[in-house]
């Protein structure tokens, strides 16, 4: 298990944990990222993620990255 921002752009994965506080968990999950569901990296810019969830294109910080695991 390794956080999301270290994957390789254009790489399908599988969610295996959100983490974070409650607050920061629930809204990772209203975005799409549930644990089971595929998400992949589009880009980086910034050090920030351009990410693929659920046939949407979302942006999330690096630290939102480092809370979800795949």
């Amino acid at each position: 298990m390794m956080p999301l921002l270290l994957s390789t752009p254009g790489e399908e994965n599988i969610i295996r944990k959100v983490g974070g506080n409650p607050e920061t968990k629930k809204h990772l999950e209203d975005m799409g990222f549930v644990v089971g569901g595929t998400v992949t990296v589009v880009s980086t810019i910034g050090g920030n993620l351009i990410v693929k969830v659920k046939e949407s294109r979302v942006a999330i910080s690096r630290e939102m990255a480092g809370k979800i695991m795949i």
